[in-house]
């Protein structure tokens, strides 16, 4: 009897979840699962396929090659004064990071259901995982349009602006991978009950590109049109993406902050939802 009297637990296991409970140390403490999942997630994209981690440099060129051939011989969208590839490049790469970080995200529940209802860890490890492993996807690409920028640099058909560039590259990254997170985090939750609602992401991820300047400017786009598209967090950093490197664009410093704070809040409330539904969603998947 008296040995009980000194007994303490060690770990507490509850269903409960508060509304804002982040528990950054224990996932710092899983620091090295991140890491292996990093490394994993990296490697199974490209496991039995006949050109591996090529298939990074190998898309963005190829879905490039189309839009020269279709919206700029074909259709004629014009471009400006940007020679078209590294205009494309520019856009397809930072759209890239959004919509692999938010895919890779939203079927957090449904593609690790086995893997949750067995071992126990930091839920949140798993769609920083698939984000972390995104944007050394994007540093590859951007190695990438790096090498066309350089060329078109040296012809002297493009400026560079050093101060805006230094900028521009981790803005794009905070912004396009962080709302792909939220958004992915929030719409998970919501995903893992109502399977159906997969046709309806993919279907708004299609639309959400052509309303996001990839293959056609800003400068092009009507007053009335364009005000209501700056609205997309990912527009003004498109666009200082390409004031920075290609000297075309439309944003101001207002646009950008709103970039920025619109991630922070997605963010927000994307991980409050995943903190408090994950837990019990375990059951339902």
């Amino acid at each position: 009897m008296r040995q009980r009297q000194f007994m303490r637990w060690q770990w507490e296991i509850k269903p409960e979840s508060a509304w804002f409970e982040w528990n950054w140390k224990e996932i710092w403490n899983y620091r090295h699962l991140l890491l292996r999942l990093i490394r994993r997630d990296f490697l199974t994209q490209y496991q039995q396929t006949l050109l591996g981690p090529a298939w990074v440099v190998i898309q963005p060129l190829v879905t490039v090659l189309l839009y020269v051939i279709i919206f700029d011989r074909v259709v004629g969208i014009s471009t400006n004064e940007t020679p078209p590839t590294l205009f494309y490049l520019s856009g397809i790469i930072i759209w890239n990071l959004f919509a692999e970080s938010f895919s890779g995200t939203v079927y957090t529940f449904t593609a690790n259901a086995p893997l949750f209802a067995k071992v126990y860890f930091p839920r949140l490890i798993i769609p920083f995982s698939v984000t972390a492993s995104h944007i050394i996807r994007f540093f590859i690409q951007f190695l990438l349009f790096i090498g066309f920028y350089v060329y078109n640099l040296y012809t002297g058909t493009v400026s560079f602006n050093l101060l805006y560039s230094l900028v521009a590259v981790p803005l794009a990254i905070l912004v396009s991978a962080g709302l792909g997170l939220g958004a992915g985090l929030a719409l998970s939750v919501f995903l893992a009950k109502y399977r159906d609602l997969t046709n309806l992401i993919q279907l708004t991820v299609r639309l959400l590109m052509f309303a996001t300047p990839i293959i056609y400017p800003l400068s092009i786009v009507p007053d009335k049109i364009k005000a209501i598209m700056v609205y997309n967090p990912l527009v003004p950093v498109i666009e200082f993406f390409r004031v920075a490197f290609l000297g075309e664009g439309t944003t101001s410093g207002i646009q950008l902050a709103y970039s920025a704070a619109s991630v922070i809040v997605i963010f927000f409330i994307g991980s409050i939802l995943f903190n408090k539904m994950g837990s019990k969603l375990i059951d339902v998947v």
